[in-house]
């Protein structure tokens, strides 16, 4: 009968002290809404006052004049600009003339016989760390996922 008795003060006490745990928890999250709040209405009032930020607070202008229209710039388009792949899927007959320097000269690494990443990262000049080897191995993987490239189960790239 003690070990019921027992049991059900322990318990009390536990939940008692988680209680007030959420109860401290429930105050913080309470003030971080309440500044939050704040925030929201200063921001929306500095919103009003500028207009969005477009002006400046204080200035009041009769009429926004309306924007110049920007004139077109010249784009000089080149891989990987507006949209355009840098390795694009490789269709019978296409040379290596469609990649880039950089990703012809990794074909060309790879013409030599199976390879991995840290081998194609040194023939390139790079260093054998990591930070250097993983931008090699993700090239390597686009050109496999493109069709360039076979991609052996040890990890070592071929060519097609």
């Amino acid at each position: 009968m003690t070990d019921v008795l027992v049991w059900t003060i322990e318990r009390r006490l536990e939940l008692a002290k988680r209680a007030e745990l959420l109860r401290k928890e429930l105050g913080e999250l309470e003030a971080e809404v309440a500044r939050l709040e704040a925030a929201e209405m200063v921001f929306g009032q500095w919103a009003e006052a500028t207009d969005g930020g477009r002006r400046s607070p204080g200035i009041v202008s009769p009429e926004p004049e309306p924007e110049p229209e920007p004139e077109p710039v010249a784009v000089a388009a080149g891989p990987g600009a507006g949209g355009m792949r840098v390795v694009p899927d490789r269709v019978e007959g296409m040379g290596l003339e469609v990649l880039t320097s950089e990703y012809r000269r990794i074909m060309e690494a790879v013409a030599d016989g199976p390879v991995m990443a840290k081998d194609i990262a040194l023939g390139l000049g790079r260093e054998a760390t990591p930070a250097k080897i993983e931008p090699v191995r993700g090239q390597l993987r686009k050109l496999a996922d493109r069709g360039w490239l076979v991609r052996t189960a040890s990890g070592r790239y071929l060519p097609r």
